[in-house]
């Protein structure tokens, strides 16, 4: 698996490192597919992150002493799936210990590498977490952060791609990015391809859209690249109601409110004009497709306009017979 060579990295003592390949993993399934494979290779992953971690000394530490990532990987939580974690660890305890690295800043204080839906219902529990301290440098922090939680959990394409995003904005390199994603170049390049047209304020209000595949986002990039389309997508997100829908939901609203604003207008041309005898009324018609419109003008136009409408009624029933002969 290729993410044991970075895990024996930061788990072993300092020596040659040896560099892999990233492998294109994600971009192999499709956009169709929103699962990594079957839960018996997510099964084996996770297993390989787990055995990382054998033969380390594992200490027991107060939850209050350890702060999170400094850079997240995940748009939101799975409440459901977080209760049934602190459940299992309340009945059996904590089966896998977290690897939490010294504070690089705030020293008596840890940062989580991995580990922090764990540490997180420790702190609920209010019991101490099982953790394996190690002194890890910031690019072998990202990198194994990234192995870990794509293992665990299927991160869906735009969780993915604004990690990357994070990553290049705080000065990471492309090979670092691809290494903690376990990805190709090409791949690279339509995940921050998304995050560079996409405003990230539009990416956090839809979530994390676990359905939602590389080619939906990348046609919704290239959407909004149209001023009047971005305007309406930032509507789309402001609207009442929004945010009680499920991510999914809120990118098809937003999808559609850009597509929507995409379309040509079709113009109505005026077709023709009339006016009364005395000049009391004049109109002018309209029509385009399956469109037609009468705007009446002068001095007796809203008595007029009043007089069709009781009378549509009467008129269409005329029209009917007169077509019909």
């Amino acid at each position: 698996m290729a993410r044991k060579d970075i895990f024996a990295n930061i788990t072993a003592a300092d020596g040659p490192r040896t560099e892999r390949k990233a492998t294109p993993g994600y971009a192999n399934r499709g956009a169709s597919r929103s699962m990594i494979s079957s839960l018996s290779e997510l099964a084996e992953k996770a297993a390989i992150a787990d055995q990382a971690l054998v033969g380390e000394t594992v200490a027991e530490l107060d939850p209050s002493l350890i702060d999170k990532s400094f850079i997240s990987d995940r748009m939101g939580e799975d409440e459901e799936a977080f209760h049934e974690l602190i459940e299992a660890i309340r009945e059996r305890g904590q089966d896998t210990p977290v690897l939490v690295r010294p504070h690089p800043t705030d020293k008596g204080r840890y940062q989580i590498v991995f580990g922090h839906r764990r540490v997180r219902a420790a702190r609920i529990l209010g019991r101490p977490v099982k953790a394996v301290v190690k002194h890890v440098s910031d690019v072998d922090h990202v990198i194994a952060q990234g192995q870990e939680n794509s293992a665990r959990e299927n991160l869906s394409f735009i969780e993915r791609a604004a990690f990357a995003h994070h990553l290049q904005a705080i000065g990471h390199d492309r090979r670092t990015i691809q290494l903690a994603l376990s990805i190709d170049g090409a791949l690279l390049t339509r995940m921050l391809s998304v995050t560079a047209r996409v405003p990230e304020t539009i990416i956090q209000a839809i979530g994390a859209a676990k359905t939602i595949g590389r080619d939906r986002w990348l046609d919704l990039a290239s959407a909004v690249e149209h001023p009047d389309a971005l305007g309406q997508a930032e509507t789309a997100v402001n609207a009442e109601g929004f945010n009680g829908l499920p991510s999914e939901e809120r990118f098809e609203r937003v999808a559609m409110a850009a597509r929507n604003a995409n379309k040509p207008r079709r113009q109505m041309r005026p077709s023709g004009h009339w006016q009364s005898d005395d000049a009391a009324v004049t109109a002018e018609f309209k029509g385009a497709g399956k469109s037609f419109s009468i705007s009446l003008k002068s001095k007796e136009a809203a008595s007029f306009g009043r007089f069709i409408a009781d009378n549509l009624e009467r008129l269409h029933a005329e029209y009917r017979k007169q077509s019909k002969s």
